[in-house]
This record gives C-alpha cells, structure tokens and sequence, in this order.
C-alpha cells in the first residue's frame, strides 16, 4: 500500500526527485573526496613541509566542500518541496474521496478517525518522503563509496569495516522490528483521543447540564494515557538507537587506531591514510545509521498509508450514472415507486415498498413516531442514499440518472440537525446561491422570522458565526437554515422536523410567510408536531418503515388510528401542560 500510494502521488514530481538523487550523487561524491584530500594534505604537505601543497590542495577541499553545501542544500529544498506538493496531494485526494462518500460509508468510518487519516497520518508519510529525499537517496552512496575508498587507503582494516557494518545493521533491525506493533497502536490510540475530544466538545453543553465533567476528564484521561504509554513505549526503543550508534562508532574507532597504529609504526600505513580511513569508516556507519533511520520510519508510515488506502479504495454507495442527464424540464414533481432501503448487515429494512406522489404546489407531510423511517425516506430524494429497491423520480427521472449537481440544484434541504458553518450569517445565506444580493438575503430572513435577531446584532448580515452555529440558539439555527435554503429559490423544499425549536405562535408564522413562496414548489415537511402540518394538502402516517395513513388531517382523524394516536397523545400533552 505505501508503494502504491508514493507512486501514484509522486509521479507527477519525478522531475523533482531525479534533480534530487542527482545532487545528492554530486554532493555525496564530493564528501568522499574530501578525506582523501586530507591524508595527502598530511602524508605530502605537511610531513615535508611543502607549503605550496598544503595552500594548494586545502583550495581544492574548499572548493570541493562549496559543492557539497551547494548541492546539499538544494537537494533539500527540491526534496522539501516534493514532500509538500506531496502532501497536498494526498490530502486534496482523500478530502475528495470523502466528500464523495454517502452517509453510508461516513458513518462506517466515523468522523474522527477520517480527520486522523487526511491530517496524521499524512503527515507521517509526508515525513518518509522528505527524510528519503534527504537521507536515503545519499546512505547507499556513501556507504558504498565509503567501502571502497576506505579499502583504496588500505586493504589491511577492511576486515573492521566487514564486522561493524552488520553489526549495526543487525542491533537497529532489531530495535526497528520491535518498533512497528508500536507505531500501529499509536495510530488507533490517535483515532481514540481525536474520537473522545470531538464528543466532549460537541456535547459540552449536555456535559455541563449534567455535571459529567469529572467522568469526562476521566474518559479523556484514560485515552490520553493509553497514546501516552504507547508513545513512551515506542520512545524508549527509538531512544536505544543513537546510544547504539554511538557506542558502535566509538568502539570501531578505537579498533581503527589500536590496529593501525601498529601499521604506521612498521611502515605499511602512512598517517594520513589511517586518518582517512577513519573518516570514511564513519562515513559509513552514519550512512548505515541514516538508511536504518530512514527504515524505522516505513512500518509507521505503512500504516498510515493502509489506512489512507482504505479510504481512497472506498467506493461511495451511492454512485454517479455513467450517462447522466444534466438537464430536464418540469416544476418539481416527486414520486416514490416501491421504494425500499435496507442498511448493510440490518435484518430488516427502515423503509419498505413506500409508493407516494408529491407535487409542486401541494405540501406534503411526513409524520410517525420516533425511528418509523421519516428522515431515511428524506434522504433518498437528494442521494444521501440510495434506494435498495424501487425507485425514487424527480420530475419523471430516476434520480440515480441525474447528474448530482442537476439534482441538488433543484433542491433546498434543511435537515433535521442544522449545521452553520464558521464565518458569518452571511457566508453561511449564500450557500443556497453565492450570487444572492444581500435584498435577497433580508428577504429570506424575514420569511424565516429571522430578520428581528439578525437585526439585533451590532454587525447585522456580517455578524459572525462559530463553527457548528454554537454561538446561536437552536431556534436561531433552524431559522437561519431555512432562509439559507429559501435564497436558494429551489423547485423542491424538504423540511427534515425543521420547525422543532421554535415556538408555536413563530412557527405559524414561519408556515403563513412560507406559503406564498413556495405556492409554485413541491414541498416536503417532516414533522413531529401535528399543529406544523394540520393544513397540509397531504399527510402520509409512517409506521414501522411503511405506509400507513395518506389524506389530509380530518381524513386520517376518519381511517388512520395511528394518526389519531399521534394527535391524541399530543394533545393530552398540551392539556396536561
């Protein structure tokens, strides 16, 4: 999976990465030039006191380490780059896959483990790619070089060269293999500590009212412990890797002198050659340090990218057509044909065999007890999801034959739990049309019932709103919801219980501006309240997922006992309030 996800996303920067490996070529090379320079600067400059050798070849190092830095530096800044570019990519690619997904496939992954994925854990492979760039591309050079310039100095120490190699491999393959269960229960516990804080900041008020929050610091405290202990965990092993370089590099420097010294002192070893030879032997074992390094990194960003994968092979359930109609003509006539819809794994479907006809310039209402079916049978119509069986007609025309856009154009949906977005009142009004005037806008408010509160605000239209709308009632919120879909002028108005925070004289007032906007529209109101949709031209009871009831108010009051349950548990309720 992570091969497949660095191809596919690095291919468009190949560019890039061959400029890097080729500097790092140069400037690698260029590094093991350097203490070759040196031992020739101390066997023939110095032990003969030549100062003109010296003077001369010290200018070649220092010309020799510009290019060094030169090329280091820019590989850096192109590999840098190409991680950025990469990054972006990756999560621009995973943003778009879920924007496509349906309700469906959100709630099967969940919220908070969707943010780790476009965010964490892009960033971990974000971080191979720049350390690859930086260090990988330049490990394998220098080792091999450093191997073979170290046995031109003499052939004698090679031997040193053969056991402290693997040697360090073997000890940090070895802390790495220990490494990677680790780094697969640090990403599970990420999802758990991002899972746990979105709950408590989303629910803070109902934390509050209930005075949890000594349960929810203790909730939090345990997922935050869990992260800690596998943190820690993973940070003592990766703490072993340097104190082991370390203590390798060391050692395989005093053996280098200990067996050297007695090569320069019978004559078969000059001292340059044996300072060389050290140089490049740490040459080496950096390098090996750094692949190691570099290595460690892959089972976390491996992980990262099954889980980036998982995403990115998730097909949306609910698919566009392959020949999609892009534009069609009618007023907005909605039509259920044996529609059913059953979840993934449920042994029973939510809605079953739903026949029903909305038509523009009736209102449509949609009543039933808690779980009938009522926001599912909503959902179908704009494709949040997809029908199982039957079929769902804007207009005469399956809806899974629209092209989306098409489809959403014609419709203004306020659902049953209003979402603002961070900004203004007025950012948050042109969702429904980003050309509308702020006329429009007023205009909307004022059918709504929300032009007194808007009003009210010292920065009117431009008064800012939280993300979520947290910094507004829950009425205000409905309100501002359904003059967001009223400035979208749709052909087809769908109310999913939008009028459940608001207070009955509001709500008739709400209803008695809405109708003559909306004379011309199909308009579909789900509702708990029986006083909402008493004046509709149609109320369709919904019991258990199907149909039970379809008239107006007084002729269900004469055919549907459900409906006359609803109204009589209603109103026992007022009369006892």
């Amino acid at each position: 999976m992570l091969l497949r996800v660095l191809r596919t996303h690095l291919r468009p920067y190949a560019g890039n990465l061959f400029l890097v490996v080729v500097l790092q070529l140069v400037g690698t090379i260029a590094s093991l030039y350097l203490p070759s320079l040196n031992a020739d600067i101390i066997d023939d400059g110095v032990a003969k006191g030549d100062t003109g050798y010296i003077m001369s070849t010290g200018g070649w190092m220092l010309a020799v380490s510009l290019v060094q830095i030169a090329c280091t530096i820019t590989a850096v800044y192109f590999g840098a780059k190409t991680a950025a570019l990469f990054g972006r990519d990756v999560r621009a690619a995973v943003f778009h896959r879920v924007g496509e997904f349906s309700a469906r496939e959100v709630n099967q992954f969940g919220a908070p483990t969707l943010i780790s994925r476009s965010t964490n854990d892009v960033t971990q492979i974000q971080m191979l790619v720049v350390t690859t760039c930086t260090m990988l591309v330049a490990a394998p050079i220098t080792m091999v070089g450093g191997v073979i310039m170290a046995v031109r100095e003499d052939v004698g120490l090679s031997w040193l060269v053969a056991v402290a190699v693997p040697l360090l491999a073997i000890c940090i393959g070895f802390i790495a293999s220990r490494m990677v269960p680790q780094f697969r229960k640090m990403q599970k516990n990420i999802d758990g500590v991002n899972r746990v804080l979105r709950e408590q900041i989303a629910g803070i008020r109902v934390v509050r009212a209930f005075v949890r929050e000594p349960h929810e610091v203790e909730r939090f405290g345990e997922a935050n412990q869990n992260l800690t202990d596998t943190a820690i965990r993973a940070g003592r092993l990766m703490a072993l890797v340097f104190p082991t370089v370390m203590l390798i590099l060391n050692v395989s420097s005093i053996a280098v002198l200990w067996f050297g010294a007695s090569r320069v002192e019978n004559g078969t070893m000059q001292v340059g050659a044996l300072t060389a030879f050290l140089s490049y032997l740490i040459q080496i074992l950096f390098s090996v340090m750094m692949g190691v390094f570099v290595m460690i990194m892959v089972p976390r960003a491996s992980v990262c990218a099954d889980r980036i994968s998982e995403v990115l092979d998730t097909d949306s359930s609910v698919r566009p057509p392959v020949t999609p109609i892009k534009t069609f003509t009618g007023r907005g006539q909605l039509v259920f044909e044996h529609a059913s819809f059953k979840y993934p794994g449920a042994a029973e479907p939510v809605l079953h065999d739903i026949n029903l006809v909305a038509s523009p310039g009736q209102t449509t209402a949609i009543i039933g007890s808690t779980g009938a079916g009522k926001t599912t049978l909503l959902s179908l119509v704009p494709r949040l999801f997809d029908a199982t069986e039957g079929r769902v007609l804007v207009d005469g025309i399956d809806v899974r034959e629209i092209e989306p856009e098409a489809l959403w154009e014609r419709i203004g949906l306020v659902p049953q739990r209003p979402y603002l977005f961070s900004g203004t009142i007025a950012s948050n009004l042109r969702y429904g049309n980003p050309d509308a005037t702020d006329e429009e806008l007023w205009e909307a408010l004022e059918i709504a019932q929300g032009k007194d509160f808007v009003e009210a605000m010292p920065e009117g239209l431009n008064a800012p709103i939280a993300q979520g709308g947290t910094n507004v009632s829950g009425g205000q919120r409905q309100r501002l919801a359904i003059a967001r879909a009223l400035v979208r002028k749709p052909e087809i108005f769908l109310f999913d219980d939008s009028f459940s925070a608001l207070d009955l004289s509001t709500d008739a007032r709400l209803r008695a501006a809405l109708r003559p906007v909306t004379r011309d529209a199909c308009v579909v109101v789900v509702a708990q309240r029986v006083s909402t949709i008493i004046d509709a031209d149609q109320i369709v009871v919904i019991e258990d997922g199907a149909i039970v009831g379809k008239g107006t108010h007084q002729e269900l009051l004469d055919t549907c006992p459900t409906y006359v349950e609803i109204v009589e548990s209603q109103r026992s309720a007022e009369e006892a309030a």
